[in-house]
């Protein structure tokens, strides 16, 4: 399951349905339960008002940077709350990260000085100082990896066969990659990657821990930041990368690049504040148990944590979570009856949203659409916050 989408990548997403405005105040309170716009035939529109953004399970991002900015707090001390009953350890290792980004069957990358090709069955390795290369690719060739490099003039020349899956690599710096639309950089070594359902190859990226974080945590929150509160960052991204590490149900990679694991987007997103934080945490990762941690996370929680799946993602109040500097402290988003009329076709004209809330934290536990023909099946609330893009399922009625 995702961490949830960051500040630095909620300042560029916008909702799929609906108009959203700025309100300044307080969260919206949480209201009894079932709540219900008031009946009427043809209603034009539904207006929604929520606080939050995210699954709101683990760490809230903004919620972190209240507590080191204005607070005092370390990143223990963070983690703590966010994660109660997880120690702190530490550990090393590397990463296997899908480029998801490489739709192709190849790994071409830029000719440099210092790269090689590596066989992965047998470890042997090639310096690749062909004369007149600017390119170099790997392709499948069975259950061998061919190795090809491309002129001047552009022509494409074998070289060699390598046995099983191949990677390149360099003793230092960086490896750009020919994505479909352009090029990207990435530390660690490229590999031409056989993918569990067999067929094809993919692209993985097998890079050190630090390496990966340095693509990841300032592409989570901004990097300037308290110094506390991108260490909370950093420790929580190692962990929910080890704790992805430890799943055996995949063979040829760890985790994937985007909000589906968390985002990584290599040497493009580095920063000396960042890599700062990371350095100051090398190795620190949460367990519970002996375990590494599933270290959810996402950018605000409405003030609210949510359980989740394991003993330490607990429900609990978090005022910390409703500040000034929180831009999802209060959001607003209005649905047209057109909207929701198209993704229920069958409940005729649409009349109104009844909800069935929990009393404590006031998040949406599952909406029904009424319409004057009938009523659409109930949904639970976050199905109706992805569905209608909303920021999370802390909305009431406004």
């Amino acid at each position: 399951m995702r961490p949830s989408s960051g500040p630095a990548a909620s300042l560029s997403l916008l909702l799929l349905l609906g108009v959203l405005l700025a309100v300044p105040g307080a969260a919206s309170p949480a209201s009894s339960a079932p709540a219900a716009a008031a009946a009427k035939k043809g209603a034009e529109s539904v207006t929604l008002v929520g606080s939050g953004w995210g699954h709101g399970r683990g760490m809230s991002q903004y919620g972190a940077q209240n507590r080191a900015r204005n607070h005092g707090q370390s990143a223990e001390q963070i983690l703590d709350f966010y994660y109660p009953g997880t120690r702190t350890t530490k550990v090393a290792g590397a990463m296997r990260v899908l480029i998801t980004a490489d739709t192709t069957s190849s790994v071409m990358v830029k000719h440099r000085s210092g790269l090689k090709v590596r066989s992965v069955k047998n470890g042997r390795t090639w310096n690749l100082k062909r004369k007149g290369a600017r390119l170099w690719m790997l392709t499948a060739r069975g259950n061998k990896t061919r190795l090809w490099y491309r002129t001047a003039k552009k022509r494409w020349i074998k070289v060699r066969d390598l046995p099983g899956e191949a990677e390149f690599k360099v003793t230092s710096g960086a490896i750009r990659l020919y994505v479909p639309g352009g090029w990207r950089e990435y530390r660690g070594k490229l590999r031409s990657a056989v993918p569990d359902s067999g067929g094809g190859r993919d692209t993985v990226n097998v890079v050190g821990l630090n390496n990966y974080l340095r693509g990841v945590v300032p592409a989570e929150v901004p990097a300037g930041w308290h110094p506390q509160a991108v260490r909370a960052q950093s420790v929580a991204a190692r962990t929910y990368a080890v704790f992805a590490r430890t799943d055996r149900k995949r063979r040829y990679h760890d985790l994937c690049d985007t909000t589906a694991c968390q985002v990584y987007r290599g040497v493009a997103v580095e920063h000396p504040a960042a890599d700062a934080a990371i350095r100051a945490t090398t190795g620190q990762i949460r367990t519970y148990a002996g375990k590494p941690a599933f270290t959810q996370f996402s950018s605000s929680n409405g003030g609210w944590t949510l359980a989740g799946s394991q003993p330490y993602l607990v429900a609990r109040e978090d005022p910390f979570d409703r500040w000034a500097g929180n831009p999802n402290q209060q959001w607003r988003v209005v649905l047209s009856d057109d909207a929701i009329e198209k993704e229920f076709p069958g409940i005729g004209d649409f009349v109104r949203l009844e909800l069935t809330k929990d009393p404590t934290s006031g998040r949406v536990r599952s909406v029904t659409v009424v319409g004057t023909e009938k009523s659409a099946a109930p949904l639970s609330g976050d199905a109706f916050r992805v569905r209608f893009g909303l920021r999370s399922t802390m909305f009431d009625l406004g």
